[in-house]
């Protein structure tokens, strides 16, 4: 149904037309003098503006051209009297959506006809606009390069909470593909026909991202020259993708926890309360349990957006994933520098496979970009981000051994990497065993919490 501002300066007609209106279950508004309906028009939105155009002072034409400017999402509806041909036609031009004329039987049914062609057309606009958007980067499960259970279980887990209509917390570290996973569940979900919008939360200051989010009014600040449907509002019936969730300030966790809470949104500088039908899915590289914690978290938010967590394993706990992820890789950017470039050489493979990846797939997509503008030939020669591969693969497999135990390899290693790689994976070990808390990880390794937080910002865990 429609949200409707009806404005006529005859009071009889504007109370016909909201009996008539409500009753088809559109949410209607009436006023009897173009300047209200502009001052209206510019601290809300409607989706339908059914306008007199013979009024005093201010007619219809230029209250459609005000709507035009300040709305033009907007569908306008103009009356015109009857034989006034000329007027209806310079409607038309200015940009309405249609004009009825006005009949003393037939003005309701002319009314009813005209906001439902006018619904139908933006709900296919809105509609072209989600299928134009998603075009380009629209992703289900196929797009989850990887055959290792980790992967697999993360792809039966997607396929069930899919169907739900959940909130999902989805935490990885950077780089993992919390995007790939959260087009995956708005993909296999019964939402997949509407539109799925992303914003990075890290990505905007404070006062931006609540614009950004929930919109903003005319006049709301300066350079607010119209009205800005928010991204709430752009994927109403859809989904919206909160990544990097843990970057949000406190006041923004305030307004963002209401919006969950109430199912409604109010752009800034508007009066009037919008309903959204929103899945929200959220997503951090953070650990959020401790940011309550030390207060900059909200635990009411936390528990709210968190219904359903996802862990999204990083690329070093599944190395059998890397050759797929590598000639996947290889297949995309050959193609688009048209390189005849079909495999990636097996010491290449075993030299990626030895690399920990702390930037995960991302850092190997990167490489593999790389590594095929350089290469000239038909077979993919290229290294490992760093030298310090060799060692840190030494270190996985000797682990935290005892001094005496450990044999110094013929050819030497770089003592600095092998001490910091087994220092990281310390750090990892503890947390794995303690279901990522970092208090009790810094118990197990005798280390004072500040220290271990310390070691785990330096090692970007």
């Amino acid at each position: 149904m429609a949200n409707v501002l009806v404005c006529d300066d005859q009071r009889s007609i504007c109370e016909l037309l909201d009996i008539a209106l409500r009753k088809d279950g559109h949410k209607v508004e009436t006023v009897t003098s173009a300047e209200v309906a502009m001052r209206k028009i510019d601290s809300a939105r409607y989706d339908v503006i059914v306008s007199d155009i013979k009024m005093p002072r201010v007619d219809g034409i230029e209250l459609l051209k005000h709507a035009r400017a300040v709305s033009p999402d907007s569908a306008v509806v103009l009356i015109t009297a009857a034989g006034e041909y000329d007027t209806a036609v310079q409607a038309v031009k200015s940009g309405a959506f249609d004009y009825i004329q006005k009949t003393p039987n037939g003005l309701v049914e002319e009314v009813r006809v005209a906001i439902g062609r006018a619904t139908e057309v933006i709900d296919l606009r809105r509609q072209n606009q989600a299928f134009r958007r998603d075009a380009a980067s629209r992703n289900s499960l196929d797009n989850i390069i990887g055959s290792s259970s980790a992967i697999g279980q993360l792809k039966d887990t997607i396929r069930t909470v899919a169907a739900t209509g959940s909130t999902i917390l989805i935490q990885g570290e950077s780089g993992t593909g919390k995007e790939l996973v959260a087009r995956a569940i708005h993909n296999c979900s019964q939402r997949a026909g509407e539109p799925f919008v992303s914003v990075n939360c890290g990505a905007f200051p404070e006062t931006l991202l609540e614009t950004e989010l929930f919109g903003y009014m005319k006049g709301a600040f300066t350079g607010a020259n119209q009205n800005k449907q928010g991204l709430f509002e752009v994927a109403n019936g859809g989904t919206i993708f909160l990544d990097e969730i843990g970057e949000m300030s406190l006041p923004m966790q305030v307004k963002l926890l209401r919006v969950l809470q109430e199912r409604t949104i109010r752009a800034v500088g508007g009066s009037t309360e919008v309903p959204v039908d929103v899945r929200v899915i959220a997503a951090t590289n953070r650990a959020l349990q401790e940011m309550v914690e030390d207060k900059s978290f909200r635990e009411d938010l936390y528990y709210r957006i968190s219904v359903i967590p996802i862990d999204v394993p990083p690329l070093r706990a599944r190395p059998e994933d890397i050759p797929l992820l590598a000639n996947h890789f290889l297949k995309r950017y050959a193609t688009a520098a048209a390189k005849s470039i079909d495999r990636v050489a097996e010491s290449s493979l075993n030299a990626l496979m030895a690399y920990d990846w702390p930037g995960n797939v991302r850092q190997l997509e990167n490489t593999i970009e790389r590594g095929v503008a350089m290469e000239s030939g038909a077979e993919l020669n290229v290294n490992a981000p760093s030298e310090r591969s060799k060692a840190r693969a030494a270190a996985a497999a000797i682990g935290a051994v005892a001094p005496d135990s450990f044999h110094l390899p013929s050819e030497g290693i770089d003592m600095e990497s092998y001490i910091q790689d087994l220092e990281r994976s310390l750090l990892q070990s503890a947390l794995r065993q303690t279901g990522g808390v970092q208090t009790k990880a810094a118990e197990v390794l005798k280390l004072s919490y500040r220290s271990f937080r310390h070691l785990a910002k330096k090692y970007n865990l």
